[in-house]
C-alpha cells in the first residue's frame, strides 16, 4: 500500500513514518505540511491511502477529502479533535478513518488495514457520536459550506475575511450567514459566534474588524 502523510508538526511526521515503515505491506510515498502542497503531491503520486490530520494552519484536512473525491486514494484522518462537528464532518466528507494522535501505533495500523480493504474504521470511543439520533442535532440542518461559515463566525471573521478564506464572494457569505440564523434561531453574530464555541467548532480568536457592518437584502445586520 502506498501512504502519503499531511501533517504540520515535523516530530508527528517522523514519528508517522517510524511506525508505517515497521510494516513491509506500506511504503511511505510522500510527506506534506500543507494543504496545498498535499494537493500537488497526491495528484502526482496517486497513493492508495492518505493519512491527514484535521487543522492544517489555517485550512484544513477535508479540503483534501474533498477535492480528492474521485480517485481512488482513500483517507485517515489523524487528530487530536474529538469534537463531534469534526467526526461528523469527516463522515460526511467521505473519510473511511478517524483515529486520535493519542491512540496506540497498533490501532492506527488496524485502522489501515481495515480501510485497505475497503472498511471504514472510526475510534471507537466515538462511536457514540455517530450513532446518535441526528434528527436532534440542529447542526444537521446546515450545508457543510454554511458550517465552515459557522466556523467562521466563531473565530470573529468579517464578511470579507470569510469571503477571502472560503473563496466566495461577499454577497454570498452573507446570504450563508442569514440563513445560518434562521436555521439555528439565533439573533446575531455574537450568538452565531458562541454556539460555535461551545460545539467545539473553533477555538475562540478576536474578530479581525469588528467596524465592518454587514445588512442582508432586508436591511438587517449579519
Amino acid at each position: 500500500m502506498r501512504v502519503v502523510i499531511v501533517d504540520d508538526h515535523p516530530l508527528v511526521r517522523k514519528g508517522l513514518i517510524a511506525v508505517l515503515e515497521s510494516e513491509k505491506e506500506v511504503e511511505v510515498v510522500g510527506v506534506s505540511e500543507s494543504v496545498e502542497d498535499a494537493m500537488t503531491l497526491i495528484a502526482q503520486t496517486e497513493p492508495d491511502l492518505a493519512i491527514v490530520d484535521i487543522r492544517l494552519g489555517d485550512r484544513t484536512g477535508f479540503e483534501l477529502v474533498e477535492h480528492f473525491g474521485d480517485m481512488p486514494c482513500r483517507f485517515i484522518m489523524l487528530t487530536s479533535s474529538a469534537a463531534e462537528f469534526d467526526v461528523r464532518r469527516a463522515e460526511e466528507s467521505g473519510a473511511f478513518g478517524y483515529v486520535l494522535k493519542d491512540s496506540m501505533p497498533e490501532e492506527l495500523l488496524l485502522a489501515i488495514k481495515m480501510v485497505d480493504r475497503g472498511r471504514k474504521y472510526f475510534d471507537q470511543g466515538l462511536m457514540e457520536v455517530l450513532i446518535r439520533k441526528e434528527a436532534d442535532d440542529p447542526l444537521e440542518k446546515l450545508t457543510p459550506k454554511e458550517r465552515e461559515v459557522l466556523i467562521a463566525l466563531g473565530e470573529g471573521l468579517s464578511n470579507g475575511a470569510m469571503a477571502k478564506k472560503l473563496t466566495i464572494s461577499e454577497f454570498t457569505v452573507k446570504k450563508h450567514v442569514s440563513r445560518i440564523f434562521q436555521k439555528l434561531n439565533l439573533n446575531d453574530r455574537t450568538q452565531a459566534a458562541l454556539y460555535a464555541q461551545s460545539r467545539g467548532m473553533t477555538a475562540y480568536s478576536p474578530p479581525e474588524d469588528r467596524k465592518e457592518e454587514n445588512l442582508d437584502p432586508t436591511g438587517t445586520k449579519v
